[in-house]
């Protein structure tokens, strides 16, 4: 049997008439998935935390696309009331796709806003609560799609719901793949209550591999010192891919027609470290509905945001 050729970015479908959401677009993989979507005719909403990196990261886009369907709004998700605030002042009626990508990795201990571990708030709690939020004009969409972005480290977590918000010792690395692994445990468990109410809504995770961004020296760990940025950028220059090749999985899992909702999308290579995009099933949190469930009724507390998946008016049911 020939085997099909790789999946690259050429292979995406016209995007014209679409409007997305991108969380985390002022750099790295958020920037790439953006300015893709935007260069196939997509309306883009750049979702930054930081305004000033917003703008210069439009700028840039502009230049690299000229005449692309582009904005900036701002959303904090380390902040709950940042979040209320970007959802409701959403004024574009339907949403198709939303792309959960921004989140921090290995920070020293902090909180957010409302008082989270920040990883666990930033990475899962912001991104449940912004899905959450919107979920009223992604419903509203003909074909609504919600993207996002875990890791290939999510399998070496050791899921500990009695310490998700570290209630017991931190420690970085551990509190990183723990809300990785949320991340995944959400976008499933999400699909599955859309298929129980008969929602033509996909839920997708993806983990991008390897890949060169600044998550690891920016933003919180911008403080960490001289050697450890110096050795960080020399790590991540040997061992990690080109950021466009990280980007792959979310604009894979983003545009592909017919991909099924719950698909996990992973590099096809070594560890998920590397290669090209492909659908993987045999995961522990895809098989495991029960601490899903869980830490869904856990999120819901802890945020104040509950999901309404009934069928509003307008909104299209999963066909058969």
């Amino acid at each position: 049997m020939r085997k099909s050729p790789p999946w690259t970015l050429h292979a995406m479908p016209d995007q014209a008439g679409r409007v997305a959401v991108v969380t985390g677009a002022n750099s790295g993989i958020g920037y790439v998935t953006a300015r893709e979507l935007a260069r196939l005719g997509a309306h883009v909403v750049l979702a930054c935390r930081d305004p000033e990196r917003g703008q210069a990261a439009l700028a840039r886009m502009r230049g690299e696309v000229p005449g692309a369907h582009l904005e900036l709004r701002r959303v904090d998700l380390g902040s709950l009331a940042s979040i209320r605030q970007f959802a409701g002042g959403w004024d574009r009626g339907r949403l198709d796709l939303l792309v959960n990508n921004a989140g921090v990795a290995m920070v020293p201990y902090a909180l957010t806003a409302d008082g989270f571990e920040s990883q666990f708030g930033v990475n899962h709690l912001g991104t449940f609560a912004l899905t959450g939020l919107i979920l009223p004009h992604l419903l509203a969409a003909p074909e609504p799609r919600v993207v996002t972005v875990s890791s290939e480290g999510q399998r070496f977590a050791r899921f500990d719901l009695e310490n998700l918000n570290a209630e017991r010792r931190y420690r970085a690395a551990f509190a990183y793949v723990q809300s990785k692994r949320a991340n995944l445990y959400f976008a499933t468990e999400l699909q599955r209550r859309a298929d129980a109410a008969g929602l033509e809504l996909r839920s997708m995770a993806v983990a991008p591999g390897l890949t060169r961004t600044n998550v690891l020296t920016g933003g919180a760990n911008s403080g960490r010192g001289r050697l450890y940025a110096t050795l960080t950028r020399l790590l991540v220059r040997a061992a990690f891919r080109p950021t466009p090749e990280g980007a792959k999985t979310s604009l894979y899992a983003a545009t592909v027609p017919d991909l099924p909702g719950g698909s996990y999308i992973v590099p096809d290579g070594p560890l998920q470290l590397r290669g090209e995009p492909t659908r993987r099933a045999r995961e522990r949190a895809i098989r495991d509905p029960d601490t899903a469930a869980r830490l869904w009724q856990l999120s819901e507390r802890l945020t104040g945001v509950t999901y309404e998946l009934s069928v509003p008016t307008g909104a299209r049911l999963r066909r058969e």
